[in-house]
C-alpha cells in the first residue's frame, strides 16, 4: 500500500466496516478480459462474503469461467471543501473516508444448510429488526436463487483521515467539520487524531 499511514491493520477494525456496508461492488473478470463490477447487497460472516442473485447472469457467467474475484466496500464520511482553507489551492480538497479491499475466489454454495444460513444472514443484516421471517430450506425463493461465497485470500483496509496532516491542520479541519455538522462530519472529526 502506498500511503501505508493509512493502512487499517487491526483486522477487528477491518470487520467493523464490512460489517457496517450494506452495498459491495464485486468485480469478476468478463469475456473481453475486461473487469465486470456489480453492486450487491452482501453479508460479511464466517470470514467469507455472501450474496444471493439469479441462477443466471454475467457475474455467474464470470465467475463459472474464472472465480477470481475482487469485492469492495467503503464508507464516504466526509468532504473537506475549498470552504475549509480558501486561501489554500483547489487541489487541497480531500475525502476523507474507510474502504476495504478483497481478493478471493467466489464459489456457488450448494448445501442446502449452508445456503439457507447464508440467506437468513442477509436477511438479519438487512432487516436490522429481530423477528424478521425467517427463511427455511422448503422455501420457494431458496431453490430459485444462487448463494455465493467469496473465499478471502487477501483483504486489505484503509482509512483516509489527514493522517499526512500536521496536529495543526488536523486540529482545523476537525473545528471545520465540527462547526459545518454535516451527515458524516462529527464522526471524521472524532476520528482525525
Amino acid at each position: 500500500m502506498r500511503r501505508s499511514q493509512c493502512e487499517i491493520k487491526d483486522k477487528e477494525k477491518i470487520g467493523e466496516i464490512l460489517r457496517r456496508c450494506r452495498i459491495g461492488r464485486l468485480a469478476t473478470v468478463g469475456a473481453d478480459g475486461f473487469p465486470y463490477i456489480t453492486p450487491l447487497n452482501y453479508v460479511y460472516r464466517q470470514g467469507a462474503i455472501w450474496f444471493h442473485c439469479a441462477r443466471q447472469g454475467e457475474k455467474l457467467h464470470n465467475i463459472a469461467r474464472d472465480p477470481r474475484v475482487c469485492f469492495e466496500v467503503d464508507i464516504p464520511l466526509a468532504y473537506k471543501g475549498t470552504d475549509c482553507a480558501p486561501e489554500a489551492p483547489a487541489c487541497n480538497v480531500s475525502q476523507f473516508y474507510h474502504s476495504v479491499v478483497i481478493r478471493g475466489r467466489a464459489e456457488i454454495v450448494s448445501a442446502v444448510e449452508e445456503k439457507v444460513a447464508a440467506l437468513n444472514a442477509l436477511m438479519a443484516v438487512h432487516e436490522g429488526v429481530p423477528g424478521f421471517g425467517r427463511i427455511g430450506a422448503a422455501d420457494p425463493g431458496v431453490a430459485a436463487c444462487l448463494v455465493v461465497a467469496v473465499r478471502i485470500e487477501r483483504m486489505s483496509g484503509k482509512s483516509g483521515l489527514a493522517q499526512n496532516k500536521s496536529d495543526g491542520d488536523k486540529a482545523g479541519i476537525r473545528a471545520y467539520l465540527e462547526q459545518r455538522g454535516l451527515p458524516g462530519d462529527l464522526e471524521a472529526a472524532r476520528l482525525i487524531r
